[in-house]
């Protein structure tokens, strides 16, 4: 009969083969590249249309992106079960999605998804200036206006300037009291309050709506430029800081005042997005469209799943990473950490946090706990409760640590939500047991591994080839599940120990 340990030594071997073969098939029949120096930053973007419906048809029409500023686009992809589908092309070169359908009993949920990537740093192209249309407003507010116009003409010198000094007054800390009482006569939003102020003093100016591209990013809505007719030239500002030109990660989806989403038979509707960078070979983002058929085998990969899942699994599949880290230090170099996979957890959290603010806010938060656990520990108060009160006391650390930093305007430390919770107040409460048992040197040495062993885990879940290979290669994780059980089978001595017992080598 088959020993254990061969029969580990069997399964690794069929695992490491099975997840280095995939990979090798993948990278060179598929051409996806093995290094992410050689590949073409393709975003996916979805996005997600949920509506209530009403009593009679549906019917929901959707504006497409038209590729500005450089972008194109390698493949779209439509969600439209149960619903008729059709494309609608205008004349001026513009396209609407449209789904119908007679009767719809239940909320519904559509999709939309594009790859796309920037082949050039192109700027927005020519469009007709349009005719000033404003709609007529109370007189209040017209005098009102006039005389705010006057005095930033007086300030300015040409239309850009104006427009920097509206955005300013608008858009400041505190803004101005006529902007203000502008606003409170418009009761409109502050951009759209802007853009009317614009077309009273005869500026031609409209929406640049898009999403700001950030990895992994869910559940986000379109965000506004301004784009400003100034001489013979459209200029684009942001409103926030008045800064000119489109930023390098801004994707236009329409130009125009025009309503994006519009939903006839529905209500509460909602668009939001979700996307996911990627990196796919030059060669392959050329010919993809062409040669699609031979791609069937990425229909049942990570790529095949929703955009908001793809944005998890990034996160998920760096997770074995970590725990390979773990088990190495923990057999063969002896570390000791407080519970098994708790690095993991701060390993985590640091990829979110930076590592000085992670380490930072971690030790904070457990020497606090670690001081309200020894206060609670003198009330005699049951395990379940005591557990209970820390993680409720960690919860309010957090919050306050959150608001005072917010205060300071240390916006990394805000980032202290994606500690967990819960791990930290069991990790608070198996310290406080070991402190009492085994006394603080113990204490030191587990948490000190613990802190040792995360960070060595963020720094190689930090390294951009290994989240490269684990998002597009997941099956390299039989390979590690493989290296995993050989290092369970580890009988050796581990690295700590022949340090300890160094002194018994150099007698021998």
């Amino acid at each position: 009969m088959i020993g254990s340990k061969a029969q580990i030594g069997i399964i690794s071997g069929v695992l490491i083969v099975c997840g280095l073969g995939l990979t090798l098939y993948k990278s060179l029949s598929l051409g996806l590249p093995l290094m992410p120096e050689q590949y073409q930053d393709v975003w996916t973007i979805e996005s997600r249309i949920h509506f209530r419906p009403d009593e009679g048809p549906v019917e929901v029409e959707l504006d497409l992106p038209r590729g500005y500023n450089g972008w194109y686009t390698l493949n779209e992809n439509f969600s439209s079960s149960g619903f008729g589908f059709t494309v609608v092309e205008n004349d001026d070169g513009s396209r609407k999605a449209q789904w119908t359908r007679s009767r719809l009993a239940e909320e519904a949920t559509l999709y939309y998804k594009i790859e796309a990537y920037k082949a050039a740093d192109n700027n927005l192209p020519k469009i007709p200036v349009p005719e000033l249309d404003v709609d007529p407003v109370s007189p209040v507010l017209e005098k009102s206006a006039a005389g705010y116009i006057t005095s930033l003409r007086e300030r300015s010198n040409d239309d850009e300037t104006f427009t920097r000094l509206l955005l300013q007054d608008f858009y400041a800390d505190t803004v101005s009291q006529q902007a203000q009482f502008i606003m409170s006569e418009t009761h409109e939003s502050r951009l759209d309050t802007v853009l009317r102020v614009l077309r009273m003093a005869g500026i031609p100016a409209h929406r640049i709506r898009g999403i700001e591209l950030e990895d992994g990013r869910r559940r986000q809505t379109l965000g506004a430029m301004l784009e400003v007719h100034i001489g013979k030239r459209w200029v684009v500002f942001n409103p926030v800081d008045g800064a000119t030109g489109l930023p390098n990660d801004f994707y236009v989806w329409s130009r125009g005042d025009e309503a994006i989403l519009s939903v006839v038979g529905g209500r509460n509707s909602t668009l939001q997005f979700a996307l996911v960078e990627n990196s796919i070979p030059l060669r392959t983002v050329v010919s993809m469209e062409q040669r699609s058929d031979q791609f069937a085998l990425l229909d049942f990969s990570i790529y095949a799943l929703p955009v908001e899942q793809q944005g998890i699994f990034k996160g998920l599949l760096l997770i074995p990473v970590a725990a390979l880290v773990v088990v190495f230090m923990r057999v063969v170099v002896g570390v000791k950490t407080s519970g098994t996979f708790m690095p993991i957890l701060i390993a985590l959290a640091l990829i979110q946090t930076t590592l000085l603010v992670g380490l930072a806010i971690f030790i904070l938060l457990v020497s606090f706990g670690l001081w309200i656990r020894s206060y609670l520990s003198h009330m005699n108060l049951l395990l379940v409760a005591r557990v209970a009160a820390v993680v409720i006391v960690v919860i309010l650390m957090m919050a306050m640590f959150a608001i005072a930093s917010y205060k300071l305007g240390v916006d990394e430390a805000l980032t202290v939500t994606f500690f967990p919770t819960i791990i930290l107040a069991w990790t608070i409460e198996r310290m406080s047991i070991l402190w009492e048992e085994e006394g603080v040197h113990e204490v030191m040495v587990q948490g000190g591994g613990s802190l040792l062993v995360a960070v060595l885990a963020y720094m190689v879940m930090s390294i951009n080839v290994v989240e490269h290979l684990t998002f597009n290669f997941p099956e390299l994780l039989f390979a590690l599940l493989g290296v995993i059980l050989l290092l369970g089978k580890y009988t050796g001595y581990r690295l700590s120990e022949l340090y300890r017992f160094r002194e018994m080598k150099t007698r021998s």
